[in-house]
């Protein structure tokens, strides 16, 4: 039994001892209001943690697993995680989730809004943008800054 005591003893000691994981070696996490409040956003405290399962896959065939270029398309300027979680705190900033719905019910970003890529075309007024007759003017004052993520190509 004191043996047992004593492993507990160590491990419980090993793991009040771990490193912090932080998401800069400056900042530990962020906080976003959204309308459910508060939340915390932060990387996995677990030391010994690890990826399983469909995402710790590393080999997958192209399609539709292929390696996409940096630049998606003309006029997009891809964004490092830093730069979205700023995003997150900036007024003028939209988040906004590309997925379709239930992949955004089953979790997104705190503070993202979705809008499907499957309906941003039709949803583009909700964003500030003005219809015209060679599509939409999306500049002026009342128009906000979009960073958006998906799921893939």
């Amino acid at each position: 039994m004191r043996g047992l005591t004593a492993a507990i003893l160590m491990l419980a000691a090993g793991a009040a001892t771990a490193d912090p994981v932080g998401i800069t070696k400056d900042m530990m996490s962020v906080t976003v209001e959204t309308p459910g409040g508060a939340v915390e956003i932060m990387r996995e405290q677990d030391n010994d943690a690890v990826i399983e399962g469909d995402f710790a896959r590393i080999a997958r065939p192209c399609p539709n697993f292929c390696i996409q270029p940096m630049i998606p398309a003309p006029g997009v300027t891809p964004i490092g995680e830093l730069e979205l979680l700023g995003f997150l705190n900036d007024p003028d900033v939209v988040v906004i989730d590309g997925r379709v719905r239930p992949d955004f019910e089953g979790g997104a970003i705190p503070g993202a809004v979705n809008v499907p890529y499957t309906e941003a075309a039709d949803r583009l007024g909700e964003l500030g943008c003005e219809p015209d007759f060679d599509g939409w003017i999306c500049d002026g004052e009342g128009v906000k800054s979009v960073a958006l993520y998906c799921n893939g190509p």
